[in-house]
């Protein structure tokens, strides 16, 4: 995201300031602007698939359908199961046969509560047996130290990559339709036999009430900064891809996913820890 604010801002011949409000599975941040910004187009938020999620997991102090402004989808999260380089685990398969074998005793990490790997793992969870003991983190640099100070055993969740590269976690199987380009070996669990898709769409939205013409111009300058070489390069150190859609079809999104998470949740009787 920062490089596409770099990038945007060439666009819109103005300083794009970015400011962290980490936490809540990344639902601080735009609920914190739905709330103090004005619509006028000079505020807006990054906007991950948990906001859709949280409602429905604890309470919350915006509704995700009438408190945003949805202007621009943009990427998605590469979520994958990641185990230490010397973990004894070669397979999925062996995982979740010990896992089975020892209800709980192996703890994985995600990225809040209610995040998109800790959904994947519970309906993991469901379609075989495997009981695992999820613990939360405000973010990916604390689980990341978790797992490779053996806090924890395995994370379920996106930024893998760095791990990867410099040898020290394996990639057991990505939570996606496709593998993924930094490690095609890695199977999914589509592949194995669970139809178990992590989908986190990336996008940008505004307080309620924008001007039609002021969320026109910041979806075409965030689309255009899409093709910046920089954000390119990012995405594939994340092994992301592109997800655009324009502020209908990304308000379209939103409306379906907020009932799909509904379903899950109930369904996996999950409540934020």
């Amino acid at each position: 995201m920062r490089a596409l604010s770099v990038a945007a801002a060439r666009e819109l011949g103005q300083p794009v300031v970015v400011a962290n409000r980490p936490g809540a599975g990344g639902t601080l941040g735009p609920a914190a602007m739905a709330h103090s910004a004005a619509p006028d187009g000079y505020t807006v938020s990054v906007v991950v698939g948990t906001l859709f999620r949280y409602p429905f997991l604890q309470p919350v102090n915006y509704d995700p359908l009438r408190d945003f402004t949805y202007i621009a989808c943009m990427t998605a999260y590469s979520y994958g199961i990641v185990v230490r380089q010397d973990a004894p685990w070669n397979s999925l398969a062996d995982l979740i046969a010990d896992a089975r074998a020892r209800p709980d005793a192996i703890s994985y990490g995600g990225t809040g509560a209610g995040g998109s790997g800790r959904i994947a793992i519970e309906r993991l969870s469901r379609l075989t047996g495997a009981r695992f003991n999820f613990i939360p983190f405000k973010g990916a640099a604390e689980e990341t130290t978790a797992l490779l100070g053996g806090h924890i055993q395995m994370v379920a969740d996106a930024g893998w990559g760095p791990m990867i590269d410099t040898g020290k976690a394996r990639l057991l199987a990505v939570i996606a339709r496709e593998r993924a380009r930094r490690v095609p070996r890695a199977p999914t669990l589509v592949e194995l036999g669970y139809d178990i898709v992590a989908s986190n769409p990336v996008g940008i939205a505004g307080p309620r009430g924008m001007d039609p013409a002021v969320v026109k111009t910041l979806q075409t300058a965030f689309h255009r900064a899409s093709r910046d070489p920089e954000y390119n390069r990012a995405l594939d150190n994340a092994d992301q891809p592109h997800m655009l859609m324009d502020s209908e079809a990304y308000t379209a999104f939103a409306v379906r996913q907020v009932a799909e998470e509904k379903k899950f949740v109930a369904e996996l009787g999950l409540r934020a820890q």
